[in-house]
């Protein structure tokens, strides 16, 4: 089971969220000792970070900032500052993921499943291979035919969807939450636009019609 670091000053969450994951069958880590967090992250190899914002030392904005610099642990901010700017601010620094305290449990669990879920293909090693097509998430490519193409993280994320649920109907809605999760400004359209440019790059290695669209369900392999 995945590895998750908590980064959360207050002892009664941090406790809580301790307990809730450890229940939910997640192996844990917490940092108790805001110096030299960095270190203690890179020492555990957590496979997700849950980070507060405000903390003793340093606030969560620059330690994530640090953490992209050398690491590309997954990190979901959780915390209770519920300004608009903050969050836009946490994502650009490369956040995954924002929630704010109060959170609700049942979303919050949805949210630690879908980040790890995309860090996974991410990271995954290659594909063994779905009707004569083959990912590699770590480099970004897929081959058939003796072709490769390179895919954006978006088109990769899409067909590591669909090979995982092959020859099931896959929803638009569930391609999304895939995709962008709680990124309000996603529009339906933008599925549509990355599901055009991905057939396009499968056509050109010889798999035309390789994603069908099934009307009102999904899409299938």
């Amino acid at each position: 089971m995945s590895k998750i670091m908590i980064i959360e000053d207050d002892p009664v969450i941090r406790d809580e969220l301790t307990l809730l994951l450890q229940n939910e069958g997640y192996h844990v880590a917490a940092v108790t000792v805001f110096r030299d967090i960095a270190t203690q992250v890179s020492e555990s190899a957590p496979d997700l970070i849950l980070l507060d914002l405000g903390l003793p030392e340093r606030d969560g904005f620059s330690l994530c900032a640090e953490f992209r610099r050398n690491l590309d642990t997954p990190v979901i901010f959780v915390t209770s500052h519920d300004s608009a700017l903050d969050e836009l601010q946490a994502l650009s620094l490369g956040g995954d993921d924002y929630i704010t305290k109060p959170y609700n449990v049942p979303v919050l669990l949805a949210r630690i499943r879908s980040v790890l879920r995309r860090s996974t293909v991410r990271s995954g090693s290659e594909n063994p291979g779905v009707n004569g097509l083959t990912l590699d998430p770590m480099k970004g490519y897929a081959s058939a035919n003796g072709k490769t193409i390179e895919l954006t993280r978006n088109e990769l994320q899409i067909l590591a969807c669909l090979m995982e649920h092959n020859g099931e109907i896959v929803s638009r809605a569930n391609l999304i939450e895939t995709l962008w999760d709680n990124q309000i400004y996603i529009d339906d359209n933008t599925l549509s636009v990355n599901m055009t440019r991905l057939r396009g790059k499968l056509e050109s290695i010889g798999l035309s019609d390789f994603i069908k669209t099934r009307r009102g369900m999904g899409y299938q392999l």
